[in-house]
Protein backbone atom coordinates (compact mmCIF):
# COMPACT_ATOMS: atom_id res chain seq x y z
CA UNK A 1 0.00 0.00 0.00
CA UNK A 2 1.04 3.25 -0.77
CA UNK A 3 1.28 6.26 2.47
CA UNK A 4 1.23 9.61 1.78
CA UNK A 5 1.48 12.21 4.49
CA UNK A 6 -0.08 14.91 5.61
CA UNK A 7 1.10 17.86 3.89
CA UNK A 8 0.82 15.86 0.46
CA UNK A 9 -2.68 14.64 0.91
CA UNK A 10 -3.57 18.68 1.46
CA UNK A 11 -1.61 19.36 -1.71
CA UNK A 12 -3.10 16.86 -3.75
CA UNK A 13 -6.85 17.65 -2.09
CA UNK A 14 -5.80 21.48 -3.08
CA UNK A 15 -4.62 20.52 -7.03
CA UNK A 16 -7.99 18.32 -7.25
CA UNK A 17 -10.08 21.46 -6.10
CA UNK A 18 -7.88 24.45 -7.93
CA UNK A 19 -7.31 22.59 -10.94
CA UNK A 20 -9.47 19.56 -11.39
CA UNK A 21 -6.55 17.41 -11.53
CA UNK A 22 -6.19 14.17 -9.36
CA UNK A 23 -4.47 10.53 -9.62
CA UNK A 24 -5.28 8.28 -12.10
CA UNK A 25 -4.49 4.88 -12.64
CA UNK A 26 -4.14 1.95 -11.13
CA UNK A 27 -2.08 3.56 -8.25
CA UNK A 28 -5.63 4.83 -6.60
CA UNK A 29 -6.12 1.23 -6.16
CA UNK A 30 -2.48 0.91 -3.85
CA UNK A 31 -2.93 4.46 -1.93
CA UNK A 32 -4.08 3.90 2.01
CA UNK A 33 -6.22 6.78 3.10
CA UNK A 34 -5.64 6.00 6.73
CA UNK A 35 -8.98 6.52 8.40
CA UNK A 36 -8.85 10.37 6.54
CA UNK A 37 -12.47 11.01 5.97
CA UNK A 38 -11.25 13.97 3.48
CA UNK A 39 -8.50 11.75 1.75
CA UNK A 40 -10.83 9.26 1.27
CA UNK A 41 -13.41 11.35 -0.57
CA UNK A 42 -10.31 12.46 -2.69
CA UNK A 43 -9.65 9.09 -3.46
CA UNK A 44 -13.34 8.14 -4.39
CA UNK A 45 -13.77 11.18 -6.34
CA UNK A 46 -10.73 10.34 -8.10
CA UNK A 47 -11.35 6.81 -8.97
CA UNK A 48 -14.91 8.07 -10.27
CA UNK A 49 -13.07 10.18 -12.20
CA UNK A 50 -10.84 7.80 -13.71
CA UNK A 51 -13.59 5.42 -14.33
CA UNK A 52 -14.93 8.39 -16.20
CA UNK A 53 -12.23 9.01 -17.84
CA UNK A 54 -11.75 5.33 -18.68
CA UNK A 55 -15.27 5.43 -20.04
CA UNK A 56 -14.73 8.37 -22.25
CA UNK A 57 -11.22 6.58 -23.92
CA UNK A 58 -13.04 3.36 -24.12
CA UNK A 59 -15.57 5.16 -26.12
CA UNK A 60 -13.19 7.47 -27.63
CA UNK A 61 -10.96 4.19 -28.73
CA UNK A 62 -14.14 2.35 -30.07
CA UNK A 63 -15.34 5.14 -32.11
CA UNK A 64 -11.24 5.91 -33.56
CA UNK A 65 -11.78 2.39 -34.27
CA UNK A 66 -14.67 2.50 -36.05
CA UNK A 67 -14.01 5.58 -37.72
CA UNK A 68 -10.64 3.76 -38.81
CA UNK A 69 -12.30 0.55 -40.02
CA UNK A 70 -14.32 2.97 -41.87
CA UNK A 71 -11.57 4.75 -43.24
CA UNK A 72 -10.09 1.61 -44.04
CA UNK A 73 -12.89 0.11 -46.15
CA UNK A 74 -13.18 3.64 -47.85
CA UNK A 75 -9.26 3.19 -48.40
CA UNK A 76 -9.94 -0.25 -50.31
CA UNK A 77 -12.78 0.82 -51.80
CA UNK A 78 -10.30 4.15 -53.17
CA UNK A 79 -7.90 1.74 -54.01
CA UNK A 80 -10.45 -0.26 -55.91
CA UNK A 81 -11.95 2.97 -57.58
CA UNK A 82 -8.31 3.58 -58.67
CA UNK A 83 -6.95 0.23 -59.69
CA UNK A 84 -10.50 0.64 -62.15
CA UNK A 85 -9.68 4.23 -63.11
CA UNK A 86 -6.72 3.20 -63.83
CA UNK A 87 -7.26 0.50 -66.01
CA UNK A 88 -9.64 2.78 -67.44
CA UNK A 89 -7.50 5.29 -68.78
CA UNK A 90 -5.08 2.27 -69.95
CA UNK A 91 -7.97 0.85 -71.95
CA UNK A 92 -9.13 4.24 -73.27
CA UNK A 93 -5.08 4.65 -73.68
CA UNK A 94 -5.20 1.41 -76.04
CA UNK A 95 -7.95 2.04 -77.93
CA UNK A 96 -6.86 5.63 -78.23
CA UNK A 97 -3.89 4.09 -80.10
CA UNK A 98 -5.76 1.32 -81.63
CA UNK A 99 -7.86 4.30 -82.93
CA UNK A 100 -4.74 6.20 -84.11
CA UNK A 101 -2.82 3.50 -85.82
CA UNK A 102 -5.84 2.51 -87.46
CA UNK A 103 -6.73 6.32 -88.85
CA UNK A 104 -2.89 6.30 -90.14
CA UNK A 105 -3.81 2.98 -91.86
CA UNK A 106 -7.00 4.68 -93.34
CA UNK A 107 -5.22 7.85 -94.48
CA UNK A 108 -2.37 5.84 -95.86
CA UNK A 109 -4.83 3.51 -97.36
CA UNK A 110 -6.87 6.60 -99.33
CA UNK A 111 -3.24 8.13 -100.19
CA UNK A 112 -2.50 4.79 -101.88
CA UNK A 113 -6.06 4.96 -103.56
CA UNK A 114 -5.55 8.70 -104.81
CA UNK A 115 -2.06 7.77 -105.48
CA UNK A 116 -3.57 4.41 -107.60
CA UNK A 117 -6.59 6.46 -108.82
CA UNK A 118 -3.76 9.56 -110.37
CA UNK A 119 -1.89 6.55 -111.82
CA UNK A 120 -4.59 5.32 -113.57
CA UNK A 121 -5.78 8.13 -114.87
CA UNK A 122 -2.40 8.81 -116.34
CA UNK A 123 -2.42 5.61 -117.80
CA UNK A 124 -5.84 5.91 -119.31
CA UNK A 125 -4.76 9.43 -120.85
CA UNK A 126 -1.53 7.51 -122.11
CA UNK A 127 -3.78 4.94 -123.53
CA UNK A 128 -6.05 7.17 -125.16
CA UNK A 129 -3.25 9.23 -126.64
CA UNK A 130 -1.51 6.01 -128.05
CA UNK A 131 -4.66 4.76 -129.03
CA UNK A 132 -5.43 8.24 -130.97
CA UNK A 133 -1.59 8.10 -131.90
CA UNK A 134 -2.24 4.12 -133.56
CA UNK A 135 -5.05 4.98 -134.94
CA UNK A 136 -3.42 8.20 -136.86
CA UNK A 137 -0.58 6.10 -137.54
CA UNK A 138 -3.10 3.72 -139.39
CA UNK A 139 -5.17 6.16 -141.30
CA UNK A 140 -1.81 7.63 -142.40
CA UNK A 141 -0.36 4.75 -143.43
CA UNK A 142 -4.07 3.95 -145.18
CA UNK A 143 -3.67 7.10 -146.80
CA UNK A 144 0.13 6.31 -147.78
CA UNK A 145 -0.70 2.53 -149.28
CA UNK A 146 -4.03 4.42 -151.13
CA UNK A 147 -1.92 6.92 -152.72
CA UNK A 148 0.81 4.10 -153.48
CA UNK A 149 -1.53 2.17 -154.99
CA UNK A 150 -3.29 5.17 -156.78
CA UNK A 151 0.25 6.11 -158.18
CA UNK A 152 0.96 2.09 -159.30
CA UNK A 153 -2.30 2.00 -160.77
CA UNK A 154 -1.84 5.39 -162.73
CA UNK A 155 1.47 4.03 -163.83
CA UNK A 156 0.44 0.98 -164.90
CA UNK A 157 -2.69 2.24 -166.84
CA UNK A 158 -0.15 5.05 -168.31
CA UNK A 159 2.29 2.05 -169.72
CA UNK A 160 -1.25 0.23 -170.65
CA UNK A 161 -2.34 3.19 -172.25
CA UNK A 162 0.75 4.33 -174.30
CA UNK A 163 1.37 0.94 -174.92
CA UNK A 164 -1.69 0.50 -176.31
CA UNK A 165 -0.94 3.62 -178.45
CA UNK A 166 2.05 2.33 -179.70
CA UNK A 167 0.55 -0.97 -181.01
CA UNK A 168 -2.22 0.94 -182.76
CA UNK A 169 -0.22 3.81 -184.12
CA UNK A 170 2.91 1.22 -185.09
CA UNK A 171 -0.06 -1.32 -186.75
CA UNK A 172 -1.21 2.29 -188.49
CA UNK A 173 1.75 2.86 -189.39
CA UNK A 174 2.92 -0.30 -191.06
CA UNK A 175 -0.35 -0.65 -192.91
CA UNK A 176 -0.09 2.44 -194.19
CA UNK A 177 3.43 2.01 -195.39
CA UNK A 178 1.97 -0.83 -197.12
CA UNK A 179 -0.50 0.17 -198.52
CA UNK A 180 1.37 3.68 -200.34
CA UNK A 181 4.23 0.92 -201.68
CA UNK A 182 1.20 -1.17 -203.44
CA UNK A 183 -0.23 2.30 -204.64
CA UNK A 184 3.12 3.06 -206.41
CA UNK A 185 4.14 -0.27 -207.23
CA UNK A 186 0.50 -0.64 -209.07
CA UNK A 187 -0.46 -3.52 -207.02
CA UNK A 188 -3.54 -4.35 -206.79
CA UNK A 189 -4.41 -2.25 -203.77
CA UNK A 190 -8.16 -3.53 -203.46
CA UNK A 191 -7.13 -6.36 -201.21
CA UNK A 192 -4.70 -4.50 -199.20
CA UNK A 193 -6.96 -1.35 -198.43
CA UNK A 194 -9.96 -3.39 -197.20
CA UNK A 195 -7.53 -5.30 -195.15
CA UNK A 196 -6.05 -1.84 -193.81
CA UNK A 197 -9.17 -0.30 -192.76
CA UNK A 198 -10.83 -3.46 -191.12
CA UNK A 199 -7.09 -3.88 -189.68
CA UNK A 200 -7.42 -0.18 -188.68
CA UNK A 201 -11.01 0.04 -187.45
CA UNK A 202 -10.68 -3.56 -185.59
CA UNK A 203 -7.16 -2.14 -183.63
CA UNK A 204 -9.08 1.21 -182.99
CA UNK A 205 -11.95 -0.71 -181.60
CA UNK A 206 -9.60 -2.82 -179.52
CA UNK A 207 -7.73 0.06 -178.35
CA UNK A 208 -10.79 2.34 -176.81
CA UNK A 209 -11.93 -1.37 -175.52
CA UNK A 210 -8.51 -1.53 -173.60
CA UNK A 211 -8.89 2.12 -172.51
CA UNK A 212 -12.58 1.66 -171.97
CA UNK A 213 -12.02 -1.38 -169.60
CA UNK A 214 -8.96 0.38 -167.50
CA UNK A 215 -10.43 3.54 -166.84
CA UNK A 216 -13.98 1.48 -165.79
CA UNK A 217 -11.59 -0.46 -163.56
CA UNK A 218 -9.99 2.35 -162.52
CA UNK A 219 -13.24 4.45 -161.11
CA UNK A 220 -14.66 0.90 -159.87
CA UNK A 221 -11.75 0.73 -157.23
CA UNK A 222 -12.01 3.82 -155.75
CA UNK A 223 -14.01 4.27 -152.66
CA UNK A 224 -17.32 5.54 -152.29
CA UNK A 225 -17.86 8.90 -151.08
CA UNK A 226 -20.22 9.19 -148.35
Amino acid sequence: MIIFDKDTKNKLIELYQTKNVGLEGNILKLVDFEDDQEFKDYITSCIEKDRESRKRRLEVTKQVQTQNSKLSQLNLENEKIMLELQQSLKDVEESRMTFEVQNRELNEWKLDNIRLTEELKTEMVKSEQARIEAENAKKAAETDLDLLQKRTQTELIGTIVKVALGVIMTVGIVTTIMYIISIYTNKDTQIIGSTWSNMFGILLTNAFSIIGTIMGVKYASKEPTE
